[in-house]
C-alpha cells in the first residue's frame, strides 16, 4: 500500500469557521490514524475572493485547535507555472476549445453546458478553456458514503478550466495540487461530491490515479444552506479552542459527556486520536447546527 498523504485545503476568502473546523478535524484525524502525513494547502487560486490576513488567520486557528500540519504550507498562487503546463499539455493532446459563453448564457439555455462552443475554434485570447469531457461516469465509491451517484448531465459537461480572466479553475488547480503533492486520500465535505467525478476525468487524462475520497456531511443552519463565509458564518475564536473542539466532537459522533472544558486543547486531540471511528459519523451530507448535541 502507498502511504498514507491527506490534506487540508481552505480558501482564503476568510476565517475558519465551524463547519470547516469539523472538516479539518475529520480530515486531520484520520491522517494521524493512519499514521499518515497531514498536508496544508491554501487555495488561493480564485484572488478575487482573497481576504487580506485570511490566510494567517487560519493557520493560526488550526494551531490553537491542536492540528499542526506537516511539511511547509502551499500556496496556489505560487504554482501557476505548474497550472499552465497543464493546460499547455492537455492542448497538444487536443482536449481544449476556446469558449465566449458567460454563466448567464449558459443558464438561459439550461442548467448545464451543452457544448456550444466545441465547434467554433474560437481564439483562446479573451475567451475561457474548456476541457472536452470524454468521460461516461456517473458514479464512484466513497470511502464513507459508500456508492454515490451524481446527475449524467453535470458530470458530462465540458469542464471549465481556465477563466476568461486568465485565472486557472479549481477543478484544474486541486488536481495539478494533488498529483504534486502525492496526496492518496481526500477527506472533504458532501458539498464537493458533485466535482469528484469532473477532477476523477482529469486525472484520467494526465495518466494518474486518482486519490480515494470520504466525503462528510456539512454542517447547515437548515437543510440546504449550509455554514459558509458566504452566508456570513461566524469566525471561530481560538479562545473558546477547547469548547469548540468539544462542539466538533459531537457532530463527529464522539460523546462528550466526560469531558470538560478544564482540558487542554492537547488533552482533547488524543482523546479522539484514541476514540473517533469513521463509523461513528453519520452517513449522510448533512448535519443541521440545531440537531447537534452543543452547548
Amino acid at each position: 500500500m502507498l502511504p498514507y498523504v491527506g490534506r487540508f485545503a481552505p480558501s482564503p476568502s476568510g476565517p475558519l469557521h465551524f463547519g470547516s473546523l469539523v472538516c479539518a478535524l475529520v480530515s486531520f484525524l484520520h491522517a494521524r490514524q493512519a499514521n499518515g502525513q497531514w498536508l496544508l494547502r491554501i487555495e488561493d487560486v480564485d484572488t478575487t475572493r482573497v481576504k487580506a490576513d485570511a490566510d494567517q488567520i487560519i493557520l493560526s486557528q488550526l494551531i490553537s485547535h491542536g492540528m499542526h500540519w506537516d511539511g511547509d504550507v502551499i500556496y496556489q498562487t505560487n504554482r501557476q507555472n505548474e497550472y499552465q503546463k497543464t493546460v499547455d499539455r492537455l492542448h497538444k493532446q487536443q482536449l481544449i476549445y476556446a469558449c465566449s459563453c458567460t454563466r448567464q448564457a449558459v443558464k438561459s439555455k439550461g442548467k448545464y453546458y451543452t457544448g456550444t462552443c466545441r465547434d467554433l475554434h474560437l481564439p483562446f485570447k479573451d475567451n475561457a478553456l474548456r476541457l472536452i469531457n470524454t468521460s461516461d461516469d456517473y458514479g464512484f465509491h466513497d470511502l464513507h458514503l459508500g456508492d454515490v451517484f451524481v446527475e449524467p448531465l453535470f458530470c458530462s459537461e465540458d469542464l471549465s478550466i481556465q477563466r476568461k480572466d486568465g485565472l486557472f479553475a479549481y477543478n484544474l488547480a486541486v488536481v495539478v495540487d494533488d498529483i504534486e503533492q502525492q496526496v492518496s486520500h481526500v477527506v472533504r465535505g458532501a458539498d464537493l461530491i458533485d466535482t469528484t467525478l469532473q477532477q476523477q476525468h482529469i486525472y484520467r487524462l494526465l495518466y494518474e490515479k486518482p486519490p480515494r475520497y470520504f466525503h462528510l456531511p456539512v454542517v447547515c443552519l437548515e437543510s440546504g444552506k449550509k455554514l459558509s463565509k458566504q452566508n456570513h458564518a461566524i469566525a471561530i475564536e481560538n479562545r473558546r479552542a477547547v469548547k469548540n473542539l468539544i462542539d466538533a466532537f459531537a457532530v463527529i459522533g464522539l460523546s462528550n459527556h466526560s469531558l470538560s472544558e478544564k482540558m487542554t486543547v492537547e488533552d482533547l486531540i488524543n482523546w479522539a486520536l484514541k476514540r473517533w471511528s469513521p463509523n461513528l459519523l453519520a452517513k449522510r451530507r448533512e448535519i443541521l447546527l440545531l440537531d447537534i448535541n452543543t452547548v
